[in-house]
Parts: structure tokens; sequence; C-alpha cells
């Protein structure tokens, strides 16, 4: 998780607000460490001023998964870079795609 330039790490959930409220774009996002869950990540998503915030969890088998909209079939990502490719694109079960990365450190940040 480290190597992912969207991990930021052990911040809360206001400051991952503030950090996609401030890159003011829909589907600004970033992950971070769950606050109430050891060892799961949270996915946040900035659509229409609002952050939506998906789990990230890993399997048994190591692959990854996020809690999606309720119907959405569950899938396993070998790696989160894959499970964020994938939900770059539309209809994936999550608000909006990911489009905008907002990157832990600010020198690599667009």
């Amino acid at each position: 998780m480290n190597s992912l330039p969207v991990y930021h790490g052990a911040i809360s959930k206001e400051a991952a607000e503030q950090l996609l409220s401030a890159n003011g774009k829909d589907g600004s996002f970033l992950i971070r460490n769950s606050e109430s869950v050891s060892g799961v990540y949270c996915l946040c998503v900035l659509y229409e001023d609002m952050v939506y915030t998906y789990r990230l969890h890993q399997c048994e088998g190591g692959s990854w998964a996020a809690e999606t909209a309720p119907g959405v079939q569950k899938r396993l990502f070998r790696h989160v870079k894959n499970l964020i490719a994938a939900f770059q694109k539309p209809d994936q079960g999550i608000v909006i795609p990911l489009l905008y990365p907002v990157c832990a450190d600010k020198k690599s940040q667009s």
C-alpha cells in the first residue's frame, strides 16, 4: 500500500474530506487507513461536495476487494493498483469513476 501515491496512511476521515474538497473535482480520490477497523483501508471519493467511503480489504488468498453498492458482484484484484484501474471505468458500483488521484506527496500532485 505504501508504494501507492494516493495512499495517505493514518489520516482522519475529516483530513481526507478536507484534502478532497480542496481538490474540488468530482472523481477525486485517495486511500487512507480505516479508523474503526484494523487492517482495512478506505477509498474516499468526492462527488457533488460529498465524500463517499468504500472499504478495501485483503482476502485470505491475498486478493483485494472493495465494498461497493448493494447488488454489485464482489470482484477480487491481485493488487490495489488493479482495483483502482478497474474503478476508473464507469458503472463499477461506486458513485463516480476514480478520475483525479490526490497524492500524499504534494510535490508529485498535479
